[in-house]
């Protein structure tokens, strides 16, 4: 997916592009676990959907439920549903920060006279 050490570092401009694209998949990553989160709360807890996307947002970004559950299946979903947002959390962080890291390591590392 990246370019080895031996080839010439990308352009800025391309860099940027793929800045962006990581930003991008980062982004639809966040839409579509805010998305199943709220389907998640409206079913399971049958919150208004301004409400199950407050409990969305909150467990996405690490703060916690709003209304606590009470069904025994909202239970489940807010738990798991916690675990999963953890997770997302640190792709999306590694999501963000590879290609910064990679073009540091790659400019560190490269050889010109190859």
């Amino acid at each position: 997916m990246y370019e080895h050490r031996s080839v010439r570092p990308l352009s800025t401009h391309r860099f940027a592009r793929r800045l962006a694209i990581h930003f991008g998949l980062s982004q639809l990553l966040v839409v579509v676990s805010l998305l199943g989160g709220m389907l998640g709360y409206e079913k399971l807890e049958a919150l208004p959907w301004r409400d199950a996307f407050e409990n969305a947002a909150m467990l996405l970004g690490g703060m916690g439920p709003v209304n606590i559950p009470v069904t025994n299946g909202g239970k489940l979903f807010a738990g798991f549903y916690a675990l999963y947002a953890g997770l997302v959390f640190l792709v999306v962080a590694a999501m963000l920060l590879t290609p910064m890291v990679h073009r540091i390591m790659h400019k560190l590392h490269w050889e010109e006279n190859q």
